[in-house]
């Protein structure tokens, strides 16, 4: 899935995302929010987990 269509179908879900051309600024610029990670694993289906190393 692009980019692009990844955000369109957040925005139509409710999620509140920039548009791909800011977007694609902020990760060019590798200033992301964290929440921004976090809705975008949400809305894929995944979770960041945080583990302690070995």
């Amino acid at each position: 899935m692009s980019m692009r269509k990844l955000l369109v179908k957040m925005n139509e879900a409710g999620y509140d995302m920039p548009a791909s051309s800011n977007f694609s600024v902020m990760l060019n610029k590798r200033r992301i929010r964290f929440e921004t990670v976090q809705e975008i694993l949400d809305f894929l289906g995944y979770e960041f987990k945080i583990v302690e190393k070995s």
